[in-house]
């Protein structure tokens, strides 16, 4: 269990918490393994569930933006975070190339503990945001660079991606 809270620690999203939330996360959290070849998550199918890759390698063989055939997933990487937070779906599928250990934190489980700790809730809508600012960052610098590359009347007919930010 401390190994798995010490994957968590270095996760953006989990930054700041104290080692008794990572451990209440941890203990809360349902231990899984797949076998080479088993599917770890498929692409649009209903996630509840983030999965914490502890051991084992998997790759993505589906979903958006996939730029080879197939593209690593490494120990330490976390699949579907969203579904650990709210109701969606799984963007990719991955497959188990070798015996992956890993871990489920299910969207029930940490909805409890934040209901326990509001101190939690506080911590991640706070890393939560700081995440969203930067990709507001990066969308008000896409928008600057379009806005310079286009004609002007063809500028002017792009949504304005700062005020949406």
């Amino acid at each position: 269990m401390e190994l798995f809270a010490g994957h968590l620690a270095v996760l953006p999203l989990f930054r700041g918490l104290t080692p008794l939330q990572l451990a209440g996360i941890a203990r809360r959290a349902d231990r899984v393994s797949y076998t080479p070849g088993a599917t770890i998550v498929e692409e649009n199918a209903t996630a509840d569930a983030a999965i914490l890759v502890i051991a084992g390698t998997a790759v993505r063989v589906s979903g958006p933006e996939l730029k080879a055939r197939s593209e690593p997933i490494a120990p330490g990487s976390l699949i579907g975070e969203a579904a650990m937070l709210v109701e969606t779906t799984y963007g990719s599928t991955i497959v188990a190339r070798t015996a992956v250990r890993a871990v489920h934190i299910t969207r029930e489980s940490l909805h409890e503990q934040m209901l326990a700790d509001p101190d939690l809730a506080g911590r991640l809508a706070e890393n939560l945001g700081k995440r969203l600012g930067k990709v507001a960052e990066v969308l008000r610098k896409v928008d600057a660079c379009l806005a310079k590359s286009l004609p002007a009347t063809s500028a002017a007919a792009l949504p304005d991606l700062q005020a949406a930010g």
